[in-house]
């Protein structure tokens, strides 16, 4: 049987933990605007932010896709 690695540090595991922890007590809020975190997917990625900026080991982001729209068919109307 092989051990796969972790994909995560401990330290960045327990950065999230600490995040799911404020989310729960009402008091984690969000970066630029401030207001309080509800969803459990938005506390998982501020968890994971904060130990990306502490230097643990976290997979870097997922590139965001944009849509890609082919030469000949862009829309003619303006």
């Amino acid at each position: 049987m092989v051990r796969k690695t972790r994909t995560y540090s401990k330290k960045a595991s327990s950065t999230v933990g600490r995040a799911m922890k404020k989310r729960k007590a009402g008091t984690l809020r969000s970066g630029r605007s401030g207001r309080k975190v509800k969803s459990r997917k938005q506390a998982i990625a501020i968890g994971l932010s904060e130990a990306r900026a502490a230097g643990a080991r976290v997979p870097k982001k997922t590139a965001k896709r944009g849509r890609k729209v082919k030469k000949g068919k862009r829309s003619t109307r303006r």
